[in-house]
């Protein structure tokens, strides 16, 4: 009883502070300060309820179980982390992304493509990744080149629609201009539509941040060397070592998370100057 009513205090703490620095001036430190402290009073709350509910490890481990597998296991969650986010996620997020931003290009300059290529892209992207996965692991093998593919097929065409939407960015106004001073396509392209279509290319760069990891996860469920997270999850949940399962777990939240952030940073970088990144 004393865990259920320390989760609920846990609770009102956590809830009182939030709203005191809600009422704070915006500031990096209140910015960063609420969803820290919402984040501890979850895992607070998690950790009181499962033990005064008396919950089976099997079913719900608790955040402090979790921790301690994560410390133990150290070693076998950087070799699966390099197997699926280094080898497969990232190579196949660079290969993917690259392509789709290259065929926009094509797209662009030849519109008779557009019709060609989008309704095929479209086809593509409707497709299952359950489906499309142990295919592509037994056209590519086990290793990571398999994963890479199925990140490839899973990133291409948000990349692809939202590059071919940013290069029409530029109103017709802008491209007159360009005309005026004989401007080529390639001058064109470096000088008013890339810079214009920027926003568009970093939001298909984020949502395929997202898709990437989840692409590769998904593929070692159908086939991976004895490492990787995909594979670690799948045997551990087999083996009911579900401390372990939540290690990995938090291992892709952590990993998802910062790769998110590292492409919204370069974002607003790149594109300060955009109405979407002042204030």
């Amino acid at each position: 009883m004393i865990w259920i009513l320390s989760g609920f205090v846990i609770w009102g703490v956590g809830w009182r502070l939030n709203i005191w620095l809600s009422h704070k001036p915006k500031t990096s430190f209140t910015r960063l300060a609420v969803p820290i402290i919402f984040g501890i009073t979850l895992i607070a709350m998690w950790e009181c309820f499962v033990r005064g509910l008396e919950i089976s490890p099997v079913l719900l481990p608790p955040p402090s179980m979790i921790a301690v597998a994560f410390a133990e296991s150290t070693n076998i969650l950087w070799e699966d982390f390099v197997q699926t986010v280094i080898k497969g996620a990232l190579s196949g997020y660079i290969i993917g992304c690259g392509a789709a931003f290259l065929t926009a290009i094509a797209i662009d300059r030849f519109p008779f493509l557009q019709r060609g290529l989008l309704p095929v892209g479209n086809f593509v992207a409707a497709l299952p990744i359950i489906g499309m996965a142990p295919i592509l692991v037994m056209w590519f093998g086990f290793d990571w080149q398999s994963k890479a593919a199925v990140v490839v097929v899973m990133v291409f065409f948000p990349m692809l629609v939202n590059t071919v939407q940013g290069l029409q960015a530029s109103d017709h106004m802008q491209r007159d201009l360009m005309r005026t001073y004989a401007a080529s396509y390639a001058q064109t392209l470096i000088k008013l539509r890339l810079p214009a279509a920027m926003p568009f290319i970093f939001n298909g760069l984020k949502i395929a941040t997202t898709l990437a990891l989840i692409g590769a996860i998904v593929a070692e469920f159908f086939g991976s060397p004895i490492k990787g997270m995909g594979f670690r999850i799948s045997t551990s949940v087999g083996q009911l070592a579900l401390d372990l399962v939540w290690a990995e777990i938090v291992v892709a939240a952590v990993v998802g998370s910062a790769f998110y952030g590292g492409v919204a940073l370069l974002e607003k970088a790149v594109t300060s100057w955009h109405p979407s990144q002042r204030g």
